[in-house]
């Protein structure tokens, strides 16, 4: 199991300059001494894929040497950032012209900076885009996470994205220990799925077979904001897995509570893989029933199982050539019972992970929660960020 390549997600840091409304990590950061090592980061695996995120990735003063190491054992590096730290992401793209850049821009300005808190933060991340395009950086995109508040800016950001040719990737609401979440939830789903219903017809509609895979995905979200099983297996702790900043190796980021496979500060990669923890925890990744559909979960698995989006796509592509709209959210049986009352939003709830009784685990080591007993997490990572602009 471990001989072969597997897909990675590196969390580099849980330090958050953003204040995100669908996302408390702002609220929970690491320590920056506590944050892993390059010393741990050579003893990853083989991967044919990583993704580096946080937290905010670029608030690591190092993470050009996080990405020339991990270069030396991933076949392919993207990057999810806010977009804030320009400077930083352009320098970087310079010397490693090759790496993914995802910037998260969760709508039309006002819409953005509402629900990101980031203080002009749509201009600094559409212009951060617009500058990499100019370097003709060849990987370059952003992605929002779809809710009430943002939903119907769906496809404006899409064309945008059209326009600038750049990828444009998608997401519903979590509640999980990463997020920091447990009372994220869509309200009005009927014009959520619409909405998604608009973009999956666009994508559909375009004349790039990557576009036609990402309506699949986006028809999964549907699936999912309506509670319902996912679509494809889920295969989390087996072909991939996620690193947090204390390096502890965990299936992903979608659990309740942080499942730990070990730790490689304390131990080999093999013999973390495939120790006994871990099969234990693979064993409660088969019995999961929070349904997630996150592209790092999603990814993957539409590769392994890739008949089952091809079929979808052969459906709706080519035995509907001739129609404009190719796609209906009422092919999901339960948008339509829901639509005719057959099913009550109450018991739809029911089905989401969202939950205002239970307590909001955060997934942080001893040490970085002693900082919280000081001062809050916001103004932890502004005095940190103050300090790194001193320096210049």
């Amino acid at each position: 199991m471990s001989n072969r390549k597997l897909n990675g997600t590196v969390i580099v840091t849980y330090r958050c300059n953003a204040r995100c409304n669908m996302c408390s990590r702002f609220k929970r950061p690491s320590k920056p001494d506590e944050e892993i090592s390059l010393e741990t980061i050579k003893k990853l695996p083989k991967m044919y894929f990583t993704n580096i995120t946080g937290g905010e990735p670029f608030i690591r003063e190092d993470l050009k040497d996080i990405v020339r190491e991990l270069y030396k054992k991933s076949d392919r590096i993207v990057i999810s950032t806010n977009g804030f730290f320009t400077d930083r992401i352009i320098d970087l793209c310079k010397e490693f012209p090759n790496v993914g850049i995802r910037i998260s821009i969760e709508g039309l300005e006002e819409t953005n900076n509402k629900i990101r808190g980031l203080q002009d933060g749509f201009n600094r991340g559409y212009s951060t885009l617009k500058k990499l395009v100019e370097m003709k950086h060849p990987d370059v995109g952003f992605g929002m996470t779809v809710q009430d508040a943002n939903a119907k800016d769906l496809v404006p950001l899409y064309k945008l994205s059209d326009e600038l040719n750049m990828e444009f990737a998608t997401a519903s609401l979590h509640n999980s220990f990463y997020f920091v979440e447990n009372k994220n939830i869509i309200h009005d789903r009927l014009m959520v799925a619409e909405q998604f219903e608009n973009l999956i017809n666009e994508l559909l509609n375009s004349n790039q077979p990557k576009k036609w895979f990402r309506a699949y995905f986006n028809h999964g979200l549907i699936n999912y904001i309506f509670g319902q099983k996912r679509l494809l297996p889920c295969d989390m702790a087996f072909d991939t897995f996620f690193i947090d900043p204390y390096g502890d190796v965990m299936p992903c980021n979608g659990t309740k509570e942080k499942e730990v496979m070990g730790n490689l500060n304390e131990q080999t990669w093999d013999e973390l893989w495939n120790s006994e923890q871990a099969e234990k925890v693979r064993n409660k990744v088969r019995h999961c029933d929070r349904q997630c559909w996150m592209i790092g979960s999603v990814s993957p698995a539409m590769h392994k199982y890739i008949w089952k989006p091809a079929w979808w796509v052969i459906r709706h592509k080519f035995f509907r050539f001739f129609k404009k709209k190719k796609y209906s959210m009422y092919e999901n049986k339960i948008v339509q019972d829901y639509k005719d009352g057959k099913v009550t939003k109450e018991e739809l709830d029911k089905c989401s992970t969202c939950d205002l009784s239970c307590p909001v685990n955060d997934g942080l080591s001893d040490t970085s929660r002693e900082i919280l007993k000081e001062m809050s997490g916001e103004e932890f990572v502004n005095q940190d960020i103050k300090k790194q602009l001193e320096k210049k």
